[in-house]
């Protein structure tokens, strides 16, 4: 199991966004157990949402009267400022959007989106659920209670393998993961292909429209708005006005958080003196929902958005695959990266040649209005991973797992292939410490990177990224 570790988040219920701490399942004496920022009065167990980061920050600051407070790197968290508490994407969940996801073509980021926000709803119940727990429940929903002694009538965190019972205080969620369509979510994408498959994502939009508007009531009685009585309902911005405000944020820092790093944990190192937050923005500011929009085209047309940051900068361009490999957008073994979406749609709507001019869907892509958004599988920031490992090397070991290394190396095979980077190839073989650190990630992706490991994967990772830089041209 993953050291313990503690997620920002964020849910958008009824147009209201608020951020929130989650500490996914981490053993202690021998139980597994995980927990949510929030408080148990009585019956009542409720989780705590803020309007923004920097009132999550200053309520973590100033008290301990949480479920939390005995977490093993609670202190860590006690010190942490609103950037290191932003969520990143993964860990934002708009519980208001699951239509909008249902009525989509069940393409991977429908799929993933939809699982990841019933996960999430069900592990809050999971937690918040604090009924009679000596109750036999059937085979399919079981609830393990909480036998942890506390002063407190109950407290915010369960074991993982517990479950909230049908008919009970979250039945219409219980009724709702009993759904066999439902359940097929977590298989991927693949369990939708096809007629039988078409059929399935068609029994998730029923289900949905059955059940989800009592499973947010469910939920909401649960949702304290008030961050733990310092703040007011009227705080909480839109969930349009808090995305513009996260974007915003992202600008005038020119990094994102630590918290938003390629691990999605908060580092132990991180409340340190002397240790600079990980990892830097691109430059596509676009919603879930603009994204999910254009990815029809692109993934029809068989030429996907991607986004590359180097220390050099960060870049957009294309690319596809022609007998499984790689083909960039460029020329002559060099990859074109613009600026912004309007100045890749631009050129792509020129005449000058290049390596995909070639590809048969090339003209769609020439004539297409529909915007070149990456998503977020398709954004890999090389410079973020190196400074993992300098974090990772200088005192936050055992934080960060070995599956933050899978993506940009994905990107960096990619670029490498197209390019003829022979180099980067020799540097990834599994005789060498960065080909065996992939290998292990691929196999045991939760687990946790040593120091001594960052320290020897530093300078092969450093000229890694280098070769790949030499790669890349930077359009206007």
């Amino acid at each position: 199991m993953a050291r313990p570790s503690i997620v920002p988040i964020a849910l958008t219920v009824d147009d209201r966004t608020g951020y929130t701490l989650w500490a996914p399942p981490w053993e202690e004496d021998g139980e597994e157990w995980q927990a949510f920022l929030g408080t148990s009065e009585g019956d009542t167990a409720s989780v705590h949402l803020f309007p923004s980061p920097a009132a999550l920050a200053a309520f973590c600051r100033s008290r301990t009267d949480h479920d939390l407070a005995d977490h093993p790197v609670w202190p860590v968290v006690a010190g942490l400022g609103a950037d290191d508490l932003t969520p990143d994407d993964d860990h934002r969940y708009d519980l208001d959007g699951v239509y909008d996801i249902a009525a989509e073509n069940p393409d991977r980021w429908a799929v993933e989106e939809l699982a990841a926000t019933v996960d999430i709803v069900s592990r809050l119940a999971e937690c918040l659920d604090v009924g009679d727990e000596e109750d036999d429940l059937d085979d399919e929903l079981t609830d393990v209670g909480d036998d942890r002694d506390v002063d407190a009538d109950v407290d915010l965190d369960r074991r993982p393998g517990s479950e909230v019972e049908r008919g009970g205080e979250f039945g219409a969620l219980a009724d709702l993961v009993a759904r066999p369509e439902v359940g097929s979510l977590g298989l991927g994408v693949d369990a939708f292909v096809g007629r039988s498959g078409e059929d399935a994502w068609l029994g998730v939009g029923g289900a949905l429209d059955d059940l989800w508007e009592d499973v947010l009531e469910e939920l909401g009685a649960h949702l304290d708005w008030t961050g733990g009585g310092t703040v007011g309902v009227a705080d909480y911005p839109s969930a349009a006005e808090a995305e513009d405000a996260d974007e915003d944020d992202g600008l005038e820092d020119d990094a994102p958080t630590a918290a938003s790093s390629a691990a999605a944990t908060v580092p132990a190192a991180a409340a340190a003196p002397g240790v600079s937050r990980i990892a830097r923005p691109g430059r596509v500011a676009a919603t879930p929902a603009e994204v999910a929009a254009a990815a029809g085209f692109w993934e029809g047309v068989g030429i996907l958005p991607v986004e590359v940051v180097v220390p050099e900068g960060a870049g957009l361009t294309l690319r596809c695959y022609v007998d499984d490999r790689a083909r960039f957008l460029g020329r002559n073994g060099e990859v074109y990266l613009f600026p912004s979406p309007a100045d890749l749609a631009r050129f792509c709507a020129g005449d000058e040649e290049h390596d995909l001019t070639e590809i048969a869907s090339w003209p769609d892509v020439a004539d297409t209005a529909t915007p070149p958004l990456p998503a977020d599988e398709d954004r890999y920031d090389l410079t973020s991973f190196g400074e993992v490992l300098r974090e990772v090397a200088d005192g936050a070991a055992g934080l960060v797992e070995h599956r933050a290394l899978v993506q940009p190396v994905e990107g960096a095979r990619d670029i490498a292939e197209y390019a003829g980077l022979a180099r980067v190839d020799e540097l990834l073989r599994p005789t060498q410490p960065l080909g065996r650190a992939v290998a292990l990630a691929e196999r045991q992706t939760g687990a946790p990177l040593r120091a001594e490991d960052a320290a020897a994967l530093r300078p092969a990772w450093d000229e890694l990224v280098t070769a790949v830089s030499g790669a890349l041209v930077f359009r206007d």
